[in-house]
């Protein structure tokens, strides 16, 4: 599998994606010529090196005629769709675009269709979401991956005047997704780079295992002798393509001595109704030799902050730890069989394409043998007799 990571310790803009993309094998006469099929007039692209703080980096520049021409939804979905820039690409660069129109129209309560977009509408904009949407593409990336996004701090002018750092768009694309303020005073991250970013990110945390075979930099307008103002882009395949999918995930601990069984086991319900990946609960021994219990809680990256919330609000701990850790997983597909018992799905876990394990749904197991009067046993067995013909 081949998999873009964006290192953003510098935040990220449209233009620093699409210029890590260059600087990390994204042929430039290639993007020229698809960009080209936008239609739009007085267009030229630009790249060159540059360094910031010491480091080189591509800097990527759409010269444009044109300038602060407003654009409304249905307009850049037009451009893009009478473009040639491929089906992928342009569904991608459209779902950008949605994104960006739903957070402008959240912002200023109205309807994403008479959304103007002001700067995220202007042409360098629309070259920056389109030179990314064909940069993965083109790159063949399989999955993109992306490290907390740093925002910067204070205040940024725009058209609608002076905003607070993120700036209120970008603020409504971040909901759900890992940011961190600084490191400097200055806006890091720009809707547009906050739109791409979140529209095609699979997965954010750290670097994952995997065997990196480029790196690019894409240099943003921002030039300080104390802070490199790039953007960094790794791309790779998976770190043992021999084994099975490996992601990240977030594991939450805590010791927990003083409280009833009965409400540690409502609050490992509250937590996996609200979506966590798994929750158990394991005996030890804590200091002076109390007997105690550890909770654990297995989640995505992104939602930690919600299962902490749930353990600290049911007075379980005053301290929870976390961490992020490496998984590998079997590529799973779910099958339904037909039994007397009516139908169960399957759980079948693959390797390399081969089939390793495959296991009935204990809860529809469950609920046929309470259906049918008969033992779960029964049922399980009827079930893998199906699924093995």
């Amino acid at each position: 599998m081949k998999i873009a990571y964006f290192d953003c310790f510098a935040g990220a803009a449209g233009d620093m994606i699409a210029a890590s993309m260059l600087d990390a094998g994204l042929d430039f006469e290639f993007l020229k010529t698809q960009i080209s099929t936008l239609g739009l007039d007085g267009l030229k692209l630009e790249i060159e090196e540059t360094h910031r703080a010491g480091l080189r980096a591509l800097h990527f520049n759409p010269v444009i005629a044109e300038q602060h021409h407003h654009r409304r939804l249905n307009d850049i979905i037009e451009i893009i769709n009478r473009s040639s820039i491929g089906e992928k690409p342009k569904n991608t660069a459209i779902s950008i675009f949605r994104r960006l129109a739903d957070a402008e129209a959240a912002v200023h309560g109205k309807s994403p269709q008479d959304i103007h977009f002001h700067e995220v509408g202007a042409i360098d904009s629309i070259v920056d979401i389109v030179s990314a949407s064909v940069g993965f593409d083109a790159l063949k990336i399989d999955k993109v991956c992306c490290s907390t996004l740093s925002v910067g701090g204070g205040f940024v002018e725009a058209a609608h005047g002076r905003l607070p750092v993120p700036a209120p768009a970008t603020a409504e694309l971040l909901k759900n997704v890992p940011t961190a303020g600084g490191p400097i005073e200055k806006e890091l991250l720009t809707p547009t780079g906050a739109a791409i970013l979140t529209a095609v990110v699979e997965r954010f945390g750290s670097l994952p295992e995997m065997k990196i075979e480029s790196v690019g930099y894409g240099a943003g307008t921002l030039d300080s002798p104390q802070f490199p103002n790039v953007l960094r882009l790794f791309i790779g395949q998976t770190a043992d393509l021999s084994s099975a999918n490996a992601d990240s995930i977030c594991v939450l601990e805590t010791n927990v001595d003083d409280v009833a069984g009965e409400i540690i086991a409502a609050v490992m319900d509250s937590i996996l109704e609200q979506g966590a990946l798994d929750v158990y609960l394991a005996p030890i021994t804590m200091k002076h030799n109390r007997p105690a219990s550890k909770l654990s809680v297995i989640c995505e990256i992104a939602d930690f902050s919600k299962f902490e919330n749930i353990i600290f609000r049911a007075g379980l701990t005053f301290g929870i730890r976390r961490q992020t850790m490496l998984r590998t997983k079997l590529e799973r597909e779910f099958v339904k069989v037909d039994t007397q018992f009516g139908q169960i799905s399957i759980k079948i876990g693959k390797l390399q394409g081969l089939i390793v394990n495959a296991k009935p749904e204990f809860s529809d197991c469950l609920a046929a043998s309470q259906k049918h009067k008969v033992s779960v046993k029964q049922v399980i067995e009827a079930a893998m007799r199906a699924y093995n013909k």
